[in-house]
């Protein structure tokens, strides 16, 4: 609880923590927002695809023209890693250019902070290994869902409890699989035309839909704390704030989990489309389990929501603020060379699902697209069908048809075997396997 103060101390001292953006989008331009308001941290260089929009976002977030006047606006990421930068937040939303990008900062000696959990699913623990050898921190982003996932999870081991479950609330029905962005606005209310107009993307909105981006978090989450993944895949069960420790304990114990130690995410939505009650739709939780009789009795003497037991509660937070808490993450790496969260095994990989029959020759569009979305696996057991990851089935074509609702295997498509992002995945799967 002292990043204020040790940022305060760098200040003071005229060695303000410096930081490279590449990928100014929203998740970036809510970050670049509280820079001008944290005395210490400084931004000089943004490395984005078109400048002169992350020009425009940061006059939109309010920086003064003195500010934009000081920073380097480029393309070019090889810049990013120069100089006196202490660390990169990667924002590009690509796993390929993830993997890149925090490659090129880890040999370059400076701390990664990485908002693009794509990448971190694709090849996360491998990265995060080579950041500890090179003596540099690789951090999950806080103010995203994963790492605050995970500082609950730490929370509650470091305090004595068993974690039974953990993971985050979305809006959730089964039919939102097949999703398209075609059809993604409705079921956030909005017309197209007032999507466009608010520059929001519609293949990205709609992987939050189509449970592709849920289980990605998830899998990020599974990495980083040891928790397991569901062997059928994510569950979404409709379950409001007060029904965590009933709904989500083991099935031995009545509820719908195989075992103790799960990721999963609960639904805002029952299955006929009512709103759950006191949802979770934007926060966070995990469920715990009190290690002997004091500890139960603690829980009904403080006032805490339990099962019938009184053995499982929960804690849960409601809201993550996205990019507006990223300096967590940048200052817990830079003045205590600490992650907030980061992937230390490989339990959890998102496969390609096919949303409709796919005929030979189709050219797959990746995540929140019209051909495929992404499910939550067990990492052994991807690997024993040979699964394609969901960050690899982009631009890439099938070489036989795929049947509506069937897994995506490397086999089914034109894989090659010399691309770089390939390569890092294969050597990350024969290290962590």
């Amino acid at each position: 609880m002292n990043l204020f103060h040790l940022l305060q101390a760098r200040h003071a001292a005229g060695k303000p923590v410096r930081v490279a953006l590449i990928g100014a989008g929203k998740f970036g331009s809510m970050f670049l927002s509280q820079v001008p308001h944290t005395p210490g941290l400084e931004v000089p260089i943004i490395v984005d695809l078109d400048p002169d929009r992350a020009r425009d976002a940061c006059r939109s977030v309010g920086w003064d023209a003195e500010r934009i006047a000081a920073t380097a606006f480029t393309r070019d990421a090889a810049r990013a890693t120069r100089g006196d930068i202490d660390a990169l937040v990667e924002a590009t939303g690509s796993p390929a250019a993830g993997i890149r990008h925090a490659r090129a900062a880890i040999a370059a000696g400076k701390h990664i902070v990485m908002v693009n959990v794509e990448a971190d699913v694709l090849a996360g623990p491998l990265l995060s290994e080579e950041a500890r050898k090179a003596g540099v921190v690789y951090s999950l982003a806080y103010g995203d869902q994963p790492a605050l996932t995970a500082e609950l999870v730490d929370w509650a081991r470091a305090t004595g409890f068993h974690v039974v479950a953990a993971g985050k609330g979305t809006k959730y029905l089964p039919a939102y699989h097949d999703v398209t962005p075609d059809g993604v606005w409705q079921h956030y209310g909005l017309t197209a035309g007032e999507a466009q107009s608010a520059g929001m993307n519609p293949q990205m909105f709609n992987s939050f839909l189509d449970g592709t981006k849920s289980a990605i978090e998830m899998a990020a989450i599974a990495n980083a704390t040891g928790l397991d993944v569901p062997t059928g895949g994510l569950a979404f069960p409709p379950c409001g704030v007060d029904d965590l420790p009933h709904v989500l304990r083991p099935r031995g114990r009545g509820g719908l989990l195989e075992k103790a130690g799960m990721v999963e995410v609960v639904s805002s939505l029952e299955r006929d489309g009512r709103p759950v009650f006191r949802d979770l739709r934007w926060g966070v939780y995990v469920v715990l389990e009190a290690p002997n009789e004091y500890a139960a009795d603690c829980f009904r003497q403080y006032g805490l929501k339990t099962d019938a037991s009184g053995r499982y509660a929960a804690m849960y937070k409601p809201y993550h603020l996205i990019g507006l808490e990223l300096n967590i993450s940048v200052l817990s790496a830079v003045l205590r060379g600490e992650p907030t969260g980061q992937p230390l095994s490989f339990r959890g990989d998102v496969a390609a699902v096919a949303k409709r029959d796919l005929r030979a020759g189709e050219v797959l569009d990746g995540e929140g697209g019209y051909t495929v979305w992404g499910k939550l696996m067990p990492a052994r057991a991807s690997l024993k069908v040979g699964a394609l990851p969901i960050g690899l089935a982009h631009r890439v074509k099938l070489n036989k048809a795929v049947a509506h609702g069937a897994l995506v295997c490397w086999s089914d498509v034109e894989i090659d075997a010399d691309d770089e992002t390939i390569r890092i995945r294969k050597a990350m799967e024969a290290a962590f396997a």
